[in-house]
């Protein structure tokens, strides 16, 4: 079957559920998920009630569909996401995405977690991420390309939206949050990095390290969609002094932070994107 034909086939079942039209998508990443509580639904189908879509095993990952209201603004959320490192393929990770373009979304929100590889970073800190590097070696869009979902080569200039992620530093700034702007690497997983890898990121430019979300970017940026993604730094990885990590502790230091995303995520949508729905923003 065509990947098209997945898209449709999957659309038409969330539409079973709901059938208003949102152009705002959230994928509620760890460090994000309490934002589904914020969410007035009416209606939460788990991922495996979809067809072609698998079910969510992360830690923390509900894995469930999240459609309703935040304030006054028609929003679709995915409440936990899949990972290459849960032996899902790139395709399978961001039909999400493709699913939400079907539905009428334009634009896409992301959250994850993240370690600290700059060191004017903190635990706790969120990274409005400005551009990433893809060290998954891989990528969603290996393949026969499908006209109809977007161009054979789309252009990675700039994936994630300048007006957003002024916007979210605006707020953040107005709220008193620690945030800044930085480049985001991804690694498949699940392990974390030597410090030999750290020493490479910080040479390589990255800011943060993390397991997800640019998969999913560039499945926007093939769609069309305009982008912001958000990082909450959940340790700091300074090679000469690394300590162990484990999944728990990562996990405890992204709902630490949560609140702060949250309502960054609230403000932006229900006054800065609430008017036209998207449209202000270039």
């Amino acid at each position: 079957m065509e990947l098209s034909e997945q898209i449709c086939e999957a659309a038409d079942a969330v539409r079973g559920y709901w059938n208003q039209t949102a152009r705002i998508g959230i994928v509620l990443g760890t460090g994000l998920s309490q934002l589904a509580t914020q969410i007035e639904a009416d209606c939460c189908v788990p991922c495996h009630q979809i067809p072609h879509l698998p079910s969510a095993t992360a830690l923390g990952h509900k894995g469930q569909w999240v459609c309703g209201k935040l304030g006054s603004v028609p929003v679709i959320a995915l409440d936990g996401r899949f990972h290459r490192y849960e032996g899902y393929s790139l395709q399978q990770i961001t039909l999400p995405i493709r699913i939400m373009r079907q539905l009428g979304v334009d634009t896409l929100i992301l959250s994850n977690a993240s370690g600290g590889v700059s060191p004017r970073l903190n635990s706790g800190d969120i990274l409005v991420i400005d551009d990433h590097l893809n060290l998954m070696w891989d990528n969603p869009l290996i393949g026969p390309n499908e006209e109809t979902l977007g161009p054979r080569f789309p252009d990675m200039s700039r994936p994630y939206n300048e007006g957003l992620i002024t916007a979210a530093l605006e707020i953040a700034r107005q709220r008193g949050y620690a945030a800044s702007r930085g480049v985001y690497a991804a690694f498949t997983g699940p392990n974390y990095e030597t410090r030999a890898e750290y020493r490479m990121l910080r040479y390589l430019g990255a800011d943060v390290i993390g397991m997800s979300t640019v998969p999913e970017v560039i499945v926007a940026a093939h769609a069309g969609m305009r982008v912001l993604a958000l990082s909450v730094v959940t340790n700091v990885c300074q090679p000469d002094t690394l300590g162990t990590t484990s999944g728990s502790e990562v996990l405890e230091i992204a709902r630490s932070t949560e609140p702060k995303v949250t309502d960054l995520v609230q403000e932006l949508i229900t006054s800065r994107l609430a008017a036209e729905t998207c449209g202000n923003i270039p």
